[in-house]
């Protein structure tokens, strides 16, 4: 019999931020991959906010809610992974401690290479929290999965793990293709006229750089900013209020997928001027609609969309993105083949099927 491996839920009962998007579209492909034979199982929180329909991979529906995932990643799920004698397989930066680590995940260092985002005492310690997690993984994941090469030489730099301890395995976008855009938000907001202003996705955390907006949009007040996300935890950037401030500047709090699509459709240019990612999804879906993309230089962004993107620097905003707009890029379809959750499904399964057959 094959080992078993049991997969964590706990981003049954996240918000569906691009970790969490991730474990559901993965986890979807996988079970379309898996046979009879496979031995997966997936540990459901009480308190789940949707249940997973899967043909191959076993729900185990805990008695237990997650009020606090410390206790749930280290002790509920733990406890499970021991007592089914099963590898545990961890999608969330997160995973049990110890011999029990398993499979896990490590999308990005981002609390151990940007400590200065983390300055509050809810910050240091979410920051603390991250660390030991990120050493955890380091030190005794059975296999380490990161999503870009980025990661990976990160990881390797800063906790010394040999570089064929970590697969990478890259995000996707097929999700987007699925998704009804949602022209309503002009309807909402009818100062968003199509292809006069520049669109901004992601949560206001520090990373994502709302600053370079913020400066931008200050010097040049004939261009229309339309911002999108809403805080988390207490990463909430001090730009904030300046942004609030602007009259070119449209703060749009939370929009769904479908207004997201829309929105990223019509504006003249999706920018991210996000400084740190992993991977960063947005931008994929961002090509996957047909929309011009402009990016900050730097973390993984250059070494996941190469030449089909616009690059600005993080970090100045002494440049024009309407002349940006005029350079040529390349026809985004080599990456949206490359990144895609059915890749990412079929790399995992390899993984399993490795861990499976150690175990026999």
């Amino acid at each position: 019999m094959p080992a078993p491996v049991l997969i964590n839920g706990n981003f049954l009962c996240r918000s569906l931020t691009g970790i969490e998007r991730f474990a559901w579209e993965v986890c979807a492909r996988l079970d379309a991959l898996l046979t009879a034979d496979d031995a997966v199982a997936l540990l459901v929180p009480a308190n789940a906010r949707a249940m997973p329909a899967y043909t191959h991979i076993t729900l185990v529906r805990s008695e237990k809610a997650i009020r606090a995932f410390p206790f749930w990643d280290m002790g509920t799920f733990a406890r499970s992974c021991r007592k089914r004698h099963a590898t545990a397989l961890s999608f969330s930066n997160t995973a049990p401690l110890g011999k029990r680590c398993g499979i896990a995940f490590l999308h990005d260092i981002y609390a151990h290479d940007c400590p200065q985002d983390f300055s509050t005492r809810k910050d240091r310690l979410i920051r603390a929290y991250s660390l030991l997690h990120y050493r955890n993984i380091a030190l005794n994941a059975r296999t380490l999965i990161t999503v870009s090469a980025f990661s990976r030489r990160r990881i390797m730099d800063a906790y010394r793990v040999p570089e064929s301890r970590i697969r990478v395995i890259g995000n996707g976008w097929e999700h987007f293709a699925s998704v009804q855009a949602d022209d309503g938000i002009f309807t909402r907001f009818p100062i968003l006229r199509a292809g006069t202003y520049f669109f901004t996705l992601g949560s206001l955390s520090r990373r994502k750089n709302l600053a370079w907006i913020a400066d931008y949009a200050e010097s040049h007040p004939d261009e229309t900013f339309a911002v999108s996300g809403k805080a988390i935890s207490g990463l909430v950037p001090d730009e904030l209020k300046k942004m609030q401030s602007l009259k070119n500047v449209v703060l749009l709090g939370y929009v769904s997928d479908g207004e997201v699509k829309a929105l990223m459709q019509r504006c003249k240019a999706f920018v991210f001027p996000s400084y740190y990612e992993g991977f960063g999804i947005p931008p994929l879906e961002a090509l996957s609609v047909g929309a011009a993309v402009i990016c900050a230089h730097g973390a993984s962004l250059d070494e996941i969309y190469r030449d089909t993107v616009r690059y600005i620097d993080a970090h100045d905003t002494d440049c024009d993105l309407n002349a940006l707009l005029a350079e040529p890029v390349a026809a985004p379809d080599a990456v949206l083949a490359q990144y895609t959750y059915q890749h990412a499904a079929e790399q995992l399964y390899a993984v399993i099927r490795d861990t499976q057959g150690a175990g026999r």
